[in-house]
């Protein structure tokens, strides 16, 4: 599997979820499940997993990232004062840009300094920052699915084979069938 690839599943499963999401209420969108202080509810939730993509994709590999477009408090989002749907346009804009970015083929195995103004900075490889944002949706993505069943709501199913179709084979038969048709004791091999 590659970036690319994977960042299409995510998209989709990322729409999915908006979507049903939509259909919830406010209320239970901006519900404090979580004791902490930075992260309490569904929508802080999606709204960090934006950020993150923005800062480090968009920010740090190739300076430049939306968020002032959305002004917020990245690090207490506290994202009960902000509508779903802003937090949504917010998404879909990062998502597109780097979309852009995935379509231009670009170097995956250029390095990213993590920290742009240290010139001791750690780096790491395009691709391997695209795996951690990816990563890191993934998980939050399960953390929100989790909320939205405390909610006594069923979440969507966002596993990737319902965004990627199997392949059928060929013949219609399983590779457990064709193995068993081609090995050792077919009376082929007499």
């Amino acid at each position: 599997m590659n970036v690319r690839e994977y960042y299409a599943y995510l998209s989709a499963a990322r729409e999915q979820l908006q979507n049903f999401l939509r259909a919830l209420p406010v209320a239970d969108l901006d519900r404090p499940l979580i004791d902490g202080d930075r992260f309490r509810n569904i929508k802080d939730l999606l709204l960090h997993i934006v950020d993150v993509e923005d800062h480090w994709v968009h920010g740090i590999a190739l300076g430049g990232g939306v968020s002032s477009n959305y002004p917020h408090d990245w690090v207490q989002p506290r994202a009960e004062q902000y509508e779903l749907g802003w937090i949504i346009a917010y998404s879909q804009e990062v998502s597109a840009r780097t979309r852009a970015l995935l379509d231009a083929e670009p170097d995956l195995t250029r390095p990213v300094k993590l920290v742009q103004d240290d010139p001791a900075s750690d780096t790491v490889t395009l691709d391997q920052l695209l795996w951690h944002v990816m990563t890191h949706e993934v998980r939050h993505t399960a953390q929100i699915a989790l909320l939205i069943r405390q909610l006594e709501h069923t979440p969507p199913w966002l596993d990737y084979l319902r965004f990627i179709r199997p392949q059928p084979t060929t013949t219609g038969e399983t590779d457990l069938e064709a193995a068993e048709l081609d090995g050792p004791d077919s009376d082929d091999d007499l």
